[in-house]
């Protein structure tokens, strides 16, 4: 898959978000080589496995102007590097334990002049602050991220949809939701029709508050 699909998908993007697109790739490749964030296998297939992938979550909810979205356990810095171009007038912050793997978003970010873009270094129970969102690529099952999470949700929402969690995530997710009443699962396989999106999904659960 080549950079032309995305555009494909996400056809109103200006010149600067394709360029800044287009140059994904050359940045991931170059700094892979000296900080392994990608595998091999993964890093050749950049825009179907990673920035499509993120871009799923776009298909499911539009971020409204001067929103904030979490990104935990960004590694690489996916989901929310490919959301950040999508959505300019969003503020994204990117939270990883790993702190390899914040210097190459870092360096990626600094790559493609983005502005809407904070990285944090650290577990994110240890972060200040309150999100519309939160964005994550299975990084834990689902009740070990709400509680990660927790107190994390600003109450109050912008959006039509409630404030809450948007997970990427694949496979039989039947046990680990089966205690979330809210919940809403979308099939990517809906929005893209690569073969890779068979068995994935964005998980979407809003966040209850305590009144």
């Amino acid at each position: 898959m080549t950079v032309e699909t995305i555009f494909e998908y996400f056809p109103n993007l200006s010149e600067i978000q394709q360029n800044q697109f287009k140059l994904l790739e050359l940045l991931y490749k170059d700094w892979n080589q000296k900080i392994n964030v990608v595998s091999r296998k993964d890093i050749d297939e950049l825009y179907l496995r990673h920035v499509l992938h993120s871009l799923g979550i776009a298909k499911v909810q539009d971020f409204k102007k001067n929103s904030t979205v979490l990104d935990v356990g960004t590694g690489g810095g996916f989901p929310g590097v490919p959301l950040a171009i999508l959505f300019p007038e969003v503020r994204f912050t990117l939270v990883d334990s790993i702190g390899k793997k914040i210097k190459v978003v870092d360096e990626v970010v600094e790559g493609l002049h983005l502005e809407n873009v904070n990285t944090i270094n650290s577990r994110v129970e240890e972060i200040p602050g309150h999100f519309d969102f939160i964005v994550s690529r299975a990084v834990a099952v689902m009740p070990t991220f709400v509680h990660w999470v927790r107190g994390k949700v600003k109450k109050e929402s912008l959006h039509e949809r409630r404030n809450g969690i948007l997970y990427l995530k694949g496979g039989d997710l039947k046990d680990e939701l089966q205690n979330y009443t809210t919940v809403e699962v979308f099939d990517l396989s809906d929005y893209f029709n690569d073969p890779f999106f068979e068995t994935k999904r964005v998980v979407y659960l809003p966040m209850k508050f305590k009144g």
